[in-house]
């Protein structure tokens, strides 16, 4: 029994660019760059500590309001969870941005599986 290719054989390929040929062929549309979204958002929240931004403005916030500043404290809980909220709802678009400016976070995202760099057609 002879096995079937399950890809059709005019899908362009996943390659493997080297970075400056990236850099300088992404903006002029050489390439095709897919995002998993999922681990973006992950990759982005770990590399720009995301965590440990937020916790101290909602704490502050928190603090705020229970010395009896409450509107300020809301404001400051809010402005946390938007910021937070934000930055995971942008964050392949983050990612993209980052992998440009920086050779290692292009080789990461490309050996974690997060981005995939395929020919433009």
């Amino acid at each position: 029994m002879s096995e079937t290719n399950s890809r059709d054989s005019t899908a362009p390929e996943t390659i493997e660019v080297p970075y400056d040929e990236f850099r300088t062929g992404l903006p002029a549309g050489r390439f095709r760059v897919i995002v998993n979204p999922e681990r973006a958002r992950k990759y982005v929240k770990h590399r720009l500590m995301l965590t440990a931004l937020i916790l101290p403005i909602i704490g502050t916030g928190i603090g705020m309001a229970w010395y009896g500043y409450p509107w300020i404290g809301l404001g400051l809980v809010l402005a946390g969870i938007a910021a937070h909220r934000l930055v995971t709802h942008q964050a392949p678009k983050i990612l993209l941005h980052m992998a440009g400016q920086d050779a290692r976070i292009y080789r990461e995202a490309i050996d974690f599986e997060i981005l995939e760099v395929r020919l433009a057609r």
